[in-house]
């Protein structure tokens, strides 16, 4: 079973996954935490992989998939804590340049709290 670190904020959900290693198990139960924790009204989630050390592509690019998943719902995901080997193996494939990684939690929320402006003004022009 994967374990979490689970921290609601008004505007967004901190997740922190305790496993080392991006797998298909992990990618999976961040997308269904992701999942479960919308049904319950969080609409934006930050997950830190500062515990993750290694990753395997495959399961990277779930992320990609949970990201499109999120932003087709009008939510926000940035992943943060990313260390240089899990950032290089995103790099090799592009994975980096579809989904949000921010350096710091802070850039995270400053993505997050852009987003909901720009959501919240494209919403007004309608």
């Amino acid at each position: 079973i994967m374990e979490f670190k689970i921290d609601t904020k008004p505007n967004f959900t901190h997740i922190t996954p305790a496993d080392t290693t991006i797998d298909a198990a992990l990618s999976e139960a961040i997308a269904r935490k992701c999942i479960e924790l919308t049904e319950t009204g969080s609409k934006n989630f930050i997950i830190d992989l500062a515990n993750c050390n290694d990753a395997d592509t495959k399961s990277l690019e779930e992320f990609v998939k949970l990201h499109e998943q999120c932003y087709e719902q009008e939510q926000s995901l940035v992943f943060t804590g990313v260390n240089t080997h899990v950032l290089g193996k995103m790099q090799e494939n592009e994975i980096d340049l579809v989904i949000n990684v921010a350096p710091t939690e802070i850039e995270a929320i400053d993505i997050i709290n852009m987003e909901i402006l720009e959501r919240d003004l494209f919403k007004e022009e309608e």
